[in-house]
């Protein structure tokens, strides 16, 4: 296989997990993109049009459930697998399910099951995407704004 096996932008406020989740994805052969908060996410999701979103739950500006709350909002992202990667209690498991959020990774976690986990929302995503367009069957959301897989475009442009 050429190329990446797709593009998880990993959301934490904390650099040094951010980087052991990057290095890990990466090993694996996904491209990274990382964000600060969920203001940043946010940001930059439209930009980097990641085929699976990483959140942490507690994060300055923004948190996690509050993030995938607004993704889950937005035509444009509503389609977007989350997972939770947190030092998950109860309470961030529950406010997650009200939030969309796809999958839940309790810190400390083994990298086996990071790597596990996005790829298990990375054919789920692609899954439906092939099943008649975006969730609801219509017109694919990730195309709406320029996001359209460039894999399947056949474009080979990447953003940074």
């Amino acid at each position: 296989m050429s190329g990446a096996s797709g593009r998880v932008l990993v959301v934490d406020d904390n650099k040094v997990i951010r980087q052991l989740i990057r290095v890990n994805l990466e090993l694996e052969g996904f491209e990274v993109v990382t964000a600060a908060d969920g203001a940043e996410c946010l940001d930059v999701v439209h930009r980097v049009c990641p085929d699976v979103v990483t959140l942490d739950v507690v994060m300055p500006r923004l948190d996690g459930i509050k993030t995938a709350e607004r993704l889950r909002a937005d035509p444009r992202t509503s389609h977007l697998p989350v997972a939770i990667i947190s030092a998950c209690g109860e309470h961030e498991v529950s406010g997650g399910v009200a939030s969309g959020v796809d999958a839940f990774l309790a810190k400390p976690f083994e990298p086996a099951e990071l790597v596990r986990v996005v790829r298990q929302l990375m054919h789920r995503e692609r899954r439906e995407r092939s099943e008649g367009g975006g969730p609801d069957g219509g017109e694919d959301p990730a195309a709406v704004d320029g996001c359209q897989d460039p894999r399947r475009a056949g474009s080979t442009h990447r953003p940074h």
